[in-house]
This record gives structure tokens, sequence and C-alpha cells, in this order.
């Protein structure tokens, strides 16, 4: 398979789409919480609770999102970096100890970018 030479650039624009995606999720789902509004004492504590509860969906549904983008990306990168990599072995045996290092470098740099984006969920859930 044979990837055209913008395929990469549109992967990244999704990348880049879905990371913003939670926040934005995470920012409509306090916004919603933080504009209903009550005159009495019991009904603005339901509506608080009503709130922080859409809220903390919001968060978890946004979070939810960044992670199973960053897993997808990340997933489909590493498979076409061991796909490329076996190729290579394959055309020059002898290179073998070069390739194997390179494509051991580029999957920890993938896997790092999963993991930041597993923290930044993280924050997003507990912080925000």
């Amino acid at each position: 398979m044979k990837l055209s030479k913008k395929m990469p650039i549109m992967l990244a624009l999704i990348i880049m789409l879905m990371a913003t995606l939670p926040m934005v999720v995470s920012i409509t789902a306090d916004a919603k919480g933080s504009s209903s509004s009550s005159s009495s004492e019991e009904a603005d504590e339901e509506s608080d609770e009503e709130s922080e509860d859409s809220g903390l969906a919001g968060k978890a549904i946004g979070a939810g999102i960044a992670i199973g983008a960053a897993a997808l990306g990340g997933a489909l990168g590493m498979g076409i970096a061991v796909g490329k990599s076996t190729e290579g072995i394959a055309r020059q045996p002898e290179a073998d100890g070069k390739i194997r290092t390179q494509l051991m470098l580029g999957l920890v740099f993938i896997e790092t970018a999963i993991i930041y984006a597993l923290i930044i969920a993280i924050l997003i859930v507990f912080v925000l």
C-alpha cells in the first residue's frame, strides 16, 4: 500500500482536530452547567448538583475522546513504522541494526505522545 504525499498532513490535521475536541466538550459542559439559575435555595442546590454531574460527564467524554484519538493515532503510526522497518530490513539485511535502532527511537516518541495525551485527559477530568 503506497501512501500519497498528502496523507501524513491530513493525518496530522485530523489528530490536531481530535486533540482540541475534548477541550471544547469540557468547556461546553461547564458553560451549560454554570448558565442554569433558580430562585429558591432547594432548586439552587439541585441545579448545582445537576450542573456538577453534567460538567463531570462532559469532562469524562472529553477525556475519553482524547485518549481514543491518541491511541488510534499512535497505533496507526506504530503499525506503519513497524511495517516500513520490516520492509527495510528485508531489502537490506546488513542494515538491520541501524534500522532497528531508528525504529525503537521512533516508537518511543510515539508512545511519549500517547502518554502525554493520557496526562492531559487526567488533567481535564480532575483539574478543570
